[in-house]
């Protein structure tokens, strides 16, 4: 996914542009850090307070430089409006939230008010039109017929959470003045990967990552990806 960002950024922006970045759920900070180290000043937002001293921590090891690039602040991202001013942003990512989020539309116009004209919201949501996949491909058939129709699952660690259909979120993102732009899948091949599974060796590594970035990019098979990377272009 992160050569997906980087691809929809390069493809928006003047090469070179210090852009202003909003990362809302911004867990320990690997986004973030990895815009800031590329000279971007970003601005993170996250509510966990365990996330929020890994992040400091995270930040604390950085040159100076780095350290000057990146704000932390904690705090809720349905409330950006509190802490920014409306177009602030040249770039707002919401990534592995809104799946926590019972009613996603609120935080979506909330994102989108951070924009500038032009600006690029990137999302990372569960598909929802793939949640038979992970149960089915892992011989749970009670647990895939379950998914067929559901938005409603439970991740590993044991959280309910909710997933989106590309179609609901496309609607949702013209809806707040930033239409869908380009969408790609993410976890085709890996999603039944273990959490803690050891890293294969490095030509093996390149390869995998080769044929997800491929599948992420190519119908079908983007389709049946465990999450979405969906990006909109604000009006």
């Amino acid at each position: 996914m992160t050569r997906q960002l980087d691809e929809q950024i390069a493809g928006r922006f003047p090469v070179g542009q210090r852009l202003r970045v909003l990362d809302v759920g911004m867990g320990q900070g690997t986004q973030a850090l990895r815009l800031a180290r590329a000279g971007h000043k970003v601005t993170g937002v996250e509510q966990d307070s365990a996330m929020v001293a890994a992040a400091r921590d995270a930040l604390a090891a950085e040159p100076e430089g780095i350290r000057g690039r990146v704000r932390i602040v904690e705090g809720d991202g349905r409330e950006t409006g509190v802490h920014f001013l409306p177009g602030s942003f040249d770039v707002v990512l919401c990534h592995g939230v809104l799946m926590y989020v019972e009613e996603p539309d609120a935080l979506l116009a909330g994102l989108a008010r951070m924009l500038a004209p032009g600006g690029l919201l990137s999302l990372l949501v569960r598909n929802a039109d793939a949640l038979a996949m992970r149960p089915g491909l892992a011989g749970d058939w009670a647990g895939a017929m379950g998914a067929f129709d559901s938005t409603v699952y439970r991740n590993r660690i044991g959280l309910e959470a909710r997933a989106d259909r590309l179609d609901a979120v496309s609607a949702s993102l013209a809806g707040i003045a930033a239409p869908l732009h380009a969408w790609y899948g993410v976890r085709v091949f890996t999603d039944g990967a273990a959490d803690d599974a050891v890293p294969p060796p490095e030509a093996e590594l390149t390869a995998l990552l080769a044929a997800e970035e491929r599948a992420g990019r190519t119908d079908p098979y983007r389709r049946v990806a465990a999450l979405l990377h969906v990006c909109g272009v604000r009006d």
